[in-house]
């Protein structure tokens, strides 16, 4: 079983990969991130599922080896749940400021589509799925994987925090009182959506295996 452990995470994100990367290692995984000259992949799915698992395939069958991919993004109720699966280039039709990142970019479009949207109404969660696909030319392959995971909050109106990425330094858990950008790794992966789907893909991972 020890030489079938190795894991693919199907990210060039290494926020992402650093999240993933220390939970997945504590149930026995060698976790290998994407090579730095794998090509992007197309995210052509309408789904956070079937990107998921969009992701995971082609890592999966052109390296040979398992991988786990995710998809995820933000759903803000007062904007019919977009961004959705386009958060990470919600902004893309917007230029870049001076000194700006792309995940600050996007930050800015969505305060402005929510300015004068009260407080109560600004509710939001981040979604994740999560897919672990083997490689399909091998005989007798396990069955996908897929998992998902939600973290219910609201959009703040002005970021905080440094921690994270992507839209943590607006999302704003009312339970904790703080954006997710004001948690540390571990708290945050007890909490969020993405650490939710890992839990149940890997609780599903050990009913198979058991």
């Amino acid at each position: 079983m020890a030489a079938s452990r190795t894991l693919i995470l199907a990210t060039h994100n290494q926020g992402k990969v650093k999240e993933l990367r220390e939970p997945l290692a504590r149930f026995g995984f060698e976790v290998k991130s994407l090579p730095e000259d794998f090509p992007d992949i197309e995210e052509t799915g309408t789904t956070f599922e079937e990107n998921a698992l969009i992701k995971a395939r082609a890592v999966a069958d052109m390296l040979h080896l398992p991988a786990v991919a995710d998809d995820s993004g933000l759903e803000v109720d007062a904007l019919g749940k977009a961004p959705g699966v386009y958060s990470a280039r919600y902004g893309q039709d917007w230029p870049l400021l001076e000194g700006e990142s792309k995940d600050e970019r996007n930050n800015r479009k969505l305060l402005a589509a929510l300015e004068g949207v009260p407080e109560e109404q600004r509710t939001a969660r981040f979604r994740c799925c999560m897919a672990m696909v083997h490689p399909s030319s091998g005989k007798g392959a396990p069955a996908d994987l897929v998992a998902s995971g939600a973290w219910e909050g609201r959009i703040a109106g002005v970021p905080s925090g440094t921690n994270g990425f992507g839209y943590d330094p607006l999302f704003f858990d009312p339970e904790l009182g703080c954006t997710a950008a004001e948690l540390d790794r571990e708290a945050k992966m007890a909490r969020s959506h993405r650490g939710k789907a890992l839990k149940a893909l890997l609780e599903e991972l050990g009913r198979r295996l058991s």
